[in-house]
């Protein structure tokens, strides 16, 4: 897509919504998982099969997923508080820890008939090499998810914002988004509700706030009849006309990778964001802090279309930075001051 030439940041604006992000309440609902690191180096190729050997050096342990769209709520000083499932194990509760370090508030129901999900990624030479998954994306027991959906109604009346993240790995479905909307339906007044979505679970959330698939996702969800004789720009939005109609969200906030942000405000009201990134080593989580800026952008009282400019500043530090990234809030203001260094050059 072509950016709007008319579409340029207030960088002063972006600015001072991060002082007003401190302290506002973000409720983020789904599914929590543990990252779990090995790095290091590759000295030559396996005996065994044709595959590198990788020498670790180092370990690491993160909270991902949901967790890790919280923990970027938390270091951009705003109040996060996760509601999840673990299964009853050792990585559930190192989770829990990792979680509590980071400065995030959660409330994780115990499932015994599924373990935590961890995704391994071997690194080396700051390069992904392979990845594993230990999960279950079953739907949860009865038990969690009556808990899950039990405890709405109370965390729902702090929150400024909602998240949805769903990874499709059993948290979110058709029950606990109904218990979702009618909790927020009640509240006065009413916190948005952001999606982060999953195709699999696409009619759950008919009536949400705002979607922010990506690219892939967005294709996928609007269905091949809609977009099969359509490139470039076209097929965006005809792809996003058609999840509009299918979904019925207020707006829409497409992430097109290298090719910025389409932020469809309404079906005829669309916007082209270019991307921020000048580097890209990772986009391990950047959809994760894509959904953590845009959800304290509108907490801290930004319009949509600021949050979204706001967020493609966080996304374009995240993929800089080798894993998923929490992007801080000293990070994205010096992203922001950096911005501005060209547009007062423009005027001298």
């Amino acid at each position: 897509m072509n950016p709007d030439p008319g579409l340029l940041p207030d960088l002063a604006r972006l600015s001072a919504a991060l002082d007003a992000m401190a302290g506002k309440a973000v409720l983020v609902l789904g599914d929590a998982m543990l990252d779990h690191y090995l790095m290091g180096e590759v000295g030559r190729i396996s005996p065994e099969a044709p595959v590198p050997v990788v020498k670790v050096g180092r370990e690491r342990h993160l909270a991902g997923g949901a967790g890790n769209v919280a923990r970027n709520i938390a270091a951009l000083g705003a109040k996060p508080l996760l509601v999840s499932a673990t299964g009853d194990d050792d990585a559930g509760r190192m989770l829990g820890t990792l979680l509590e370090r980071d400065g995030v508030e959660s409330l994780l129901v115990r499932d015994r008939s599924r373990p935590t999900t961890i995704k391994t990624r071997i690194i080396a030479q700051n390069q992904q090499v392979v990845r594993v998954d230990r999960e279950s994306d079953a739907p949860l027991a009865d038990k969690a998810r009556q808990g899950l959906m039990a405890a709405l109604p109370a965390l729902v009346t702090k929150a400024d914002v909602v998240i949805v993240s769903d990874y499709a790995k059993g948290v979110v479905g058709p029950d606990l988004m109904a218990a979702l909307r009618a909790a927020v339906a009640a509240c006065d007044p009413r916190p948005m509700i952001l999606v982060d979505p999953k195709p699999a679970n696409l009619a759950c959330y008919a009536g949400v706030d705002l979607l922010t698939p990506n690219l892939k996702e967005t294709l996928e969800m609007a269905g091949s009849a809609a977009v099969s004789r359509e490139t470039g720009p076209r097929r965006v939005l005809r792809a996003g006309l058609a999840l509009f109609k299918t979904v019925r969200c207020r707006h829409l906030c497409v992430t097109l990778g290298p090719d910025g942000i389409a932020l469809f405000r309404t079906p005829s009201d669309v916007a082209h964001i270019p991307t921020a990134a000048r580097r890209v080593y990772d986009v391990t989580g950047a959809g994760d802090s894509v959904m953590a800026a845009l959800a304290c952008g509108l907490a801290a009282g930004l319009d949509l279309l600021d949050a979204c400019m706001l967020s493609n500043y966080c996304a374009g530090i995240a993929v800089s930075q080798v894993g998923a990234a929490a992007v801080s809030r000293d990070e994205l203001a010096a992203a922001l001051a950096e911005a501005a260094v060209p547009e007062v050059e423009r005027w001298l």
